[in-house]
């Protein structure tokens, strides 16, 4: 490393965001501008630590170490080349991932851990400032077709990796346009969408082809709004037989519901029914969303990204009140002892969104809603939970005697998470086989049981990181490529169901 002492020397340092009562008044990212010099310091304080933790924390194996030093030594054009030889999308991850890398970083043991997401950022960023992204072509044509079915981050790193291999690769969605949650589930004060729309342009570029509007098998009705209106339905054995070979990244997509008086009422919405809306709005393809927080009391079902995603739109909509609900007990401010170094560390955080307002109630559950009258919800009942871990580690949950509360609400949001692939569409239409948790089942080399068809992402790890998705779609790129030519110089950074020390 360039300087052996900078961990002692420098602390860590992120961009500060956007004072609150400015930014909750837009949808521009939250942070500030942050100086080369910071992220060069930063850069400095990376050890010369012999073994990278950061590359086990890392599903993709980023080359941490080396671009640290590269960004300290001041080499940014060699520090993108290193940073995309493992990640096709770092603006992503940089903006997106909760960075595990950081977790396993040795200098966290005892220390704060470098700012590793905050350097890959700006790497990326003076790459495309710089003009240094540049579209990448096949030297060679192979002749082979390749379907891709879903553009969130799986099937685009799925689609980019096989096209520079040089097959020719159509991207099949069925939302209005491509990027799947990227685009519609993503809110602009995390990521504005021209960041996306760049790298589009380039995957569009290097020869990928995008069909939007477009939905391969019939859409599930539980998820309509992440269907185009009058999308086209294409018989997935169609699909299969107009196509060498087909890869399936349609992510984890069954929302999980509250099944509990009173769910029928209205203004009781799932998550991505609310901010898919909300996004459109936001880049001008519909007027106004039929779901807004302005002026109402607002309640948050789930405390994890998605619902803090609804936060700070519920507030850029003129939310009178928000409260977001955790059936969890609060973690902790460090780690516990059963949550040792270099395990991701289950303590609190406070996302931006939290940081603008609301207020996060842990350790309750919801028991019924209340109807105003008229058939809309108007509260919510329920009471505080102790939670035991028992004999198999899973949670159980005691209701507390006493403890029961209402909140006054004319907006519900359910933000717990997804269940796993939908069963019908595509997965009833070819006979996909599912594991035990509802995904679709993939061996060794990212295959389902049908002949040519493979499967990558969330739609067969479950609900999980961009960082997985993205590592999931280069890696059953390397296995699809391998399948048409009987070898591939493609990377695979994990196997199927990989569950390292994260």
């Amino acid at each position: 490393m360039g300087d052996v002492t900078g961990f002692l020397k420098f602390d860590r340092e992120l961009p500060a965001r956007r004072p609150v009562p400015v930014r909750v008044r837009d949808w521009k990212e939250v942070y500030e501008p942050f100086e080369a010099e910071a992220a060069s310091r930063q850069g400095a304080r990376c050890m010369d630590c012999g073994i990278p933790f950061c590359h086990e924390g890392c599903p993709l194996g980023n080359l941490i170490p080396e671009w640290n030093d590269l960004v300290y030594r001041d080499d940014w054009s060699e520090a993108i080349e290193r940073l995309h030889a493992t990640n096709n999308f770092p603006e992503f991850t940089g903006r997106l991932c909760p960075a595990p890398c950081e977790g396993a970083c040795v200098l966290g043991i005892n220390a704060d851990p470098v700012a590793i997401e905050r350097i890959e950022y700006e790497i990326i960023e003076r790459a495309w400032s710089e003009g240094w992204v540049e579209a990448v072509r096949p030297s060679a044509p192979t002749g082979k077709r390749v379907a891709v079915v879903g553009s969130g981050p799986a099937g685009l790193a799925a689609a980019q990796q096989l096209c520079r291999a040089g097959h020719t690769v159509v991207v099949y969605e069925r939302a209005e346009r491509p990027g799947g949650l990227l685009r519609y589930g993503i809110p602009e004060f995390k990521m504005e969408k021209s960041v996306l729309d760049r790298r589009l342009a380039q995957l569009e570029a290097e020869g990928v082809e995008f069909r939007c509007g477009v939905s391969v098998g019939a859409p599930s009705p539980t998820v309509g709004r992440a269907v185009a209106d009058g999308a086209t339905v294409v018989p997935s054995a169609d699909l299969v037989a107009d196509y060498d070979a087909v890869v399936l990244a349609g992510g984890a997509t069954l929302p999980r519901d509250l099944p509990v008086p009173g769910r029928g009422l209205d203004g009781i919405h799932r998550a991505m029914d609310y901010l898919k809306p909300s996004n459109m709005v936001q880049e001008g393809t519909l007027p106004a969303s039929p779901i807004t927080a302005e002026g109402k009391h607002v309640v948050i079902i789930g405390g994890g990204d998605t619902g803090a995603d609804c936060l700070g739109t519920a507030h850029r909509q003129g939310a009178l009140s928000v409260h977001q609900l955790e059936i969890m007990p609060e973690p902790p401010l460090t780690r516990p002892g059963d949550n040792p170094w270099p395990t991701w560390p289950l303590i609190l955080r406070t996302s931006s969104a939290l940081e603008e307002g609301g207020e996060r109630i842990f350790s309750v559950t919801t028991d019924e809603f209340v109807d105003d009258g008229s058939g809309a919800v108007a509260g919510l009942r329920g009471h505080e939970v102790e939670v035991t871990t028992g004999a198999d580690g899973r949670p159980s949950f005691t209701p507390v005697d006493g403890s029961e509360f209402e909140l006054p609400c004319q907006l519900v949001l359910l933000a717990m998470g997804f269940l796993g692939a939908e069963p019908d569409g595509v997965v009833a239409d070819l006979g996909l086989e599912l594991d035990a948790r509802g995904s679709v089942a993939a061996d060794g080399d990212w295959s389902t049981n049908v002949d040519s068809v493979f499967v990558c992402g969330d739609m067969t790890r479950g609900q999980s990181l961009i960082v997985w998705a993205i590592a999931e779609g280069r890696s059953a790129a390397a296995a699809v490529d391998r399948h048409l030519m009987g070898q591939t110089s493609l990377p695979a950074p994990i196997a199927p169901g990989e569950l390292a020390l994260r």
